[in-house]
């Protein structure tokens, strides 16, 4: 049981700097378990399973202010896992959101590229033709 991690080996362990550490722990994401009397941070166990908790979660999209939601909820079991359910959906909406966004973008690239030739002067390319009319 690895009780005692300096900040350095934590995140040398997770693959994340001893700065973004320290970020996460003024978040209140992160806690050391001690300090040493020379006040150096030493990590447990506990820091480390957060630090694969946030990385999850940031995986599928949540932000360090949701996922401190998350952890809170965790921290407490007799929270309503409703709050978790809805924090999740909401977060589907907002993909689902940037998807659409995309789509129209994507849509729009296909159109424009379907008009442009690929040869020829770019003073003639619909491309940039559209691009230049967008700014006025």
């Amino acid at each position: 049981m690895r009780e005692s991690m300096t900040i350095g080996t934590l995140a040398h362990r997770a693959g994340l700097t001893a700065e973004t550490l320290r970020y996460y722990e003024r978040l209140g994401l992160i806690e050391p378990s001690r300090r040493t009397a020379a006040n150096y941070r030493l990590y447990g166990e506990e820091a480390e399973r957060r630090l694969r908790f946030i990385r999850r979660a940031q995986a599928l999209g949540f932000s360090l202010g949701e996922i401190a939601q998350l952890l809170s909820l965790h921290t407490y079991p007799e929270s309503d896992m409703g709050e978790v359910k809805s924090l999740a959906e909401h977060k589907i909406g907002e993909i689902q959101t940037k998807i659409d966004d995309l789509q129209r973008m994507k849509q729009g690239l296909e159109a424009l590229t379907g008009q442009c030739p690929g040869h020829g002067d770019t003073a003639g390319c619909p491309i940039l033709g559209a691009l230049l009319k967008a700014e006025d």
